[in-house]
């Protein structure tokens, strides 16, 4: 008997090791499972010709760029073109996109139930990035001195149609240039041209930018009288969360430009905290007509 109780404790005591090997190679696959990001896309109303704006084709082609990534996080985008009715789906979410005419908040259902409920997101650290029109803000949405959370929320905004200041629109031949930083929005794109329709002259508050927002891309405008514009830039926000707003594309097939695509992306990435790599996020050359707009290039003028 004793010998028998002898041969089990040492088959127990050699398996042990074997056990608790197992149990810690099984923890290390677990706790190397990629993190899924996830986020939400905005599309807000847009009344703009075909091949311009193209909110709703753009918000699908964000979605599927952002979840075919090939060097970041595993991320899982929802497309949306009304505010979320339960609070529970927003409760994870790492960033929200927004793209449309003007801030989408602003224009949708229930304005001021939307704000609350981003300001709770907002407050959590939640990150946030605006797409063109959708950095726009006019008269009836701010107070007399210009005052919107947007301001501190992305950092600034486009004035349209605003008593306290007026930003600038305008179709023209645009160069937008990193600014020389090593901030991870200007990972592995280099400056571009392109025909669009920049805004600038954006309003950053009546004391100009906060010493949280920070220059990320510029360009001489206009062509005629040219300065220095500030057309993309971000905030570390207090609450600990992060913003972008970026002026452009007003074009729908400038999206073909992987320098554009790839500083929107690492813009959306960076605000989601997903580390963007030395060379930006990459994602495949999308084929535009796949997300249905109601035009990949614009009509031509008559």
């Amino acid at each position: 008997m004793n010998t028998r109780l002898s041969t089990i404790g040492l088959i127990v005591s050699c398996l042990i090791p074997v056990c608790t090997c197992w149990h810690a190679c099984l923890s290390s696959v677990q706790a190397e499972e990629p993190t899924l990001v996830r986020m939400l896309v905005i599309a807000g109303p847009c009344s703009h010709p075909p091949g311009t704006h193209e909110a709703q084709a753009g918000a699908r082609l964000l979605k599927a760029c952002l979840e075919s990534t090939t060097n970041t996080a595993t991320i899982e985008a929802t497309v949306a073109t009304q505010w979320p009715q339960e609070e529970s789906e927003l409760n994870d979410i790492a960033s929200i996109i927004f793209i449309g005419d003007r801030f989408p908040p602003e224009n949708m259902e229930n304005p001021d139930k939307i704000k609350a409920d981003l300001t709770k997101l907002m407050d959590r650290g939640c990150g946030m990035v605006c797409v063109h029109y959708a950095t726009g803000l006019q008269a009836q949405h701010v107070t007399e001195d210009g005052d919107h959370p947007l301001l501190r929320w992305i950092g600034g905004y486009f004035a349209t149609g605003c008593k306290h200041h007026k930003s600038i629109a305008r179709v023209c031949t645009v160069t937008l240039t990193p600014a020389d930083s090593d901030h991870p929005v200007l990972r592995g794109w280099k400056e571009f041209t392109m025909d669009d329709e920049p805004y600038w002259n954006n309003y950053f508050g009546k004391d100009g930018p906060a010493e949280n927002v920070t220059e990320l891309v510029t360009s001489m405008l206009p062509a005629d009288n040219p300065k220095q514009e500030t057309l993309v830039w971000a905030v570390d926000r207090t609450d600990g969360g992060r913003g972008v707003g970026a002026v452009v594309p007003h074009y729908f097939q400038n999206w073909r430009n992987e320098d554009l695509r790839k500083m929107i992306l690492n813009a959306i990435c960076w605000t989601a905290k997903i580390e963007i790599p030395a060379d930006g996020v990459d994602t495949p050359q999308p084929d535009l007509a796949a997300f249905k707009p109601g035009s990949v290039v614009p009509n031509p003028k008559r």
